[in-house]
């Protein structure tokens, strides 16, 4: 996997935290740098935690699923970016995360779910064979950063981002599931 492709994976994967720390700052009287460093850092760090088990996970049923990994990758990558579509049109869900509070239940209950998806992209990153250490990096980093910036975008500007920020998200996981199918069934 290029540089390219884990950088772009690693933003759209962010974007789900990116959108919820919209919702935070939006909640938020007044930020700081305290507040959005706890916010970006509960975020990265559940990002970049949540690929390294689902690599495991996925290193443990490998002999089973060599011979259909690029599927699998193409169909959890896919369904992860229809998601963030369906959540970006839902106006009708309720956001738990609109509240100013940033205690430790609330941002580890919301630091788990949005980072679901990156579970299921560090699945993906086995079935690969990708090296680890760099995707988790790179996740991390850049979901704290855009979570930083989204607290800050939230409290500035509300909620008009959040829904093409989880579209954006979207687009880039289902372009780069096209594109190791296509790469794995015609060359």
């Amino acid at each position: 996997m290029e540089l390219l492709e884990i950088l772009l994976i690693s933003i759209g994967v962010a974007m789900d935290a990116f959108a919820v720390s919209i919702c935070k700052g939006l909640a938020m009287n007044k930020i700081d740098i305290k507040k959005m460093c706890i916010v970006g850092g509960y975020f990265g760090t559940f990002q970049a935690l949540m690929p390294v088990i689902g690599y495991y996970l996925g290193k443990g049923f490998e002999e089973f699923v060599t011979h259909i990994d690029h599927w699998i990758a193409f169909i959890l990558l896919a369904f992860i970016g229809i998601n963030m579509f369906r959540e970006a049109f839902n106006k009708d869900e309720e956001e738990e995360s609109n509240t100013d509070d940033i205690s430790i239940k609330t941002m580890l209950i919301l630091a788990i779910a949005t980072s679901i998806d990156a579970l299921a992209v560090g699945i993906t990153f086995a079935f690969l064979e990708v090296k680890i250490f760099l995707p988790v990096v790179m996740i991390g980093v850049i979901t704290f950063i855009t979570s930083c910036i989204g607290v800050l975008i939230g409290n500035k500007f509300g909620d008009k981002y959040r829904g093409k920020a989880e579209i954006f998200g979207g687009v880039i996981l289902i372009c780069i599931g096209v594109k190791i199918l296509i790469e794995h069934l015609f060359m």
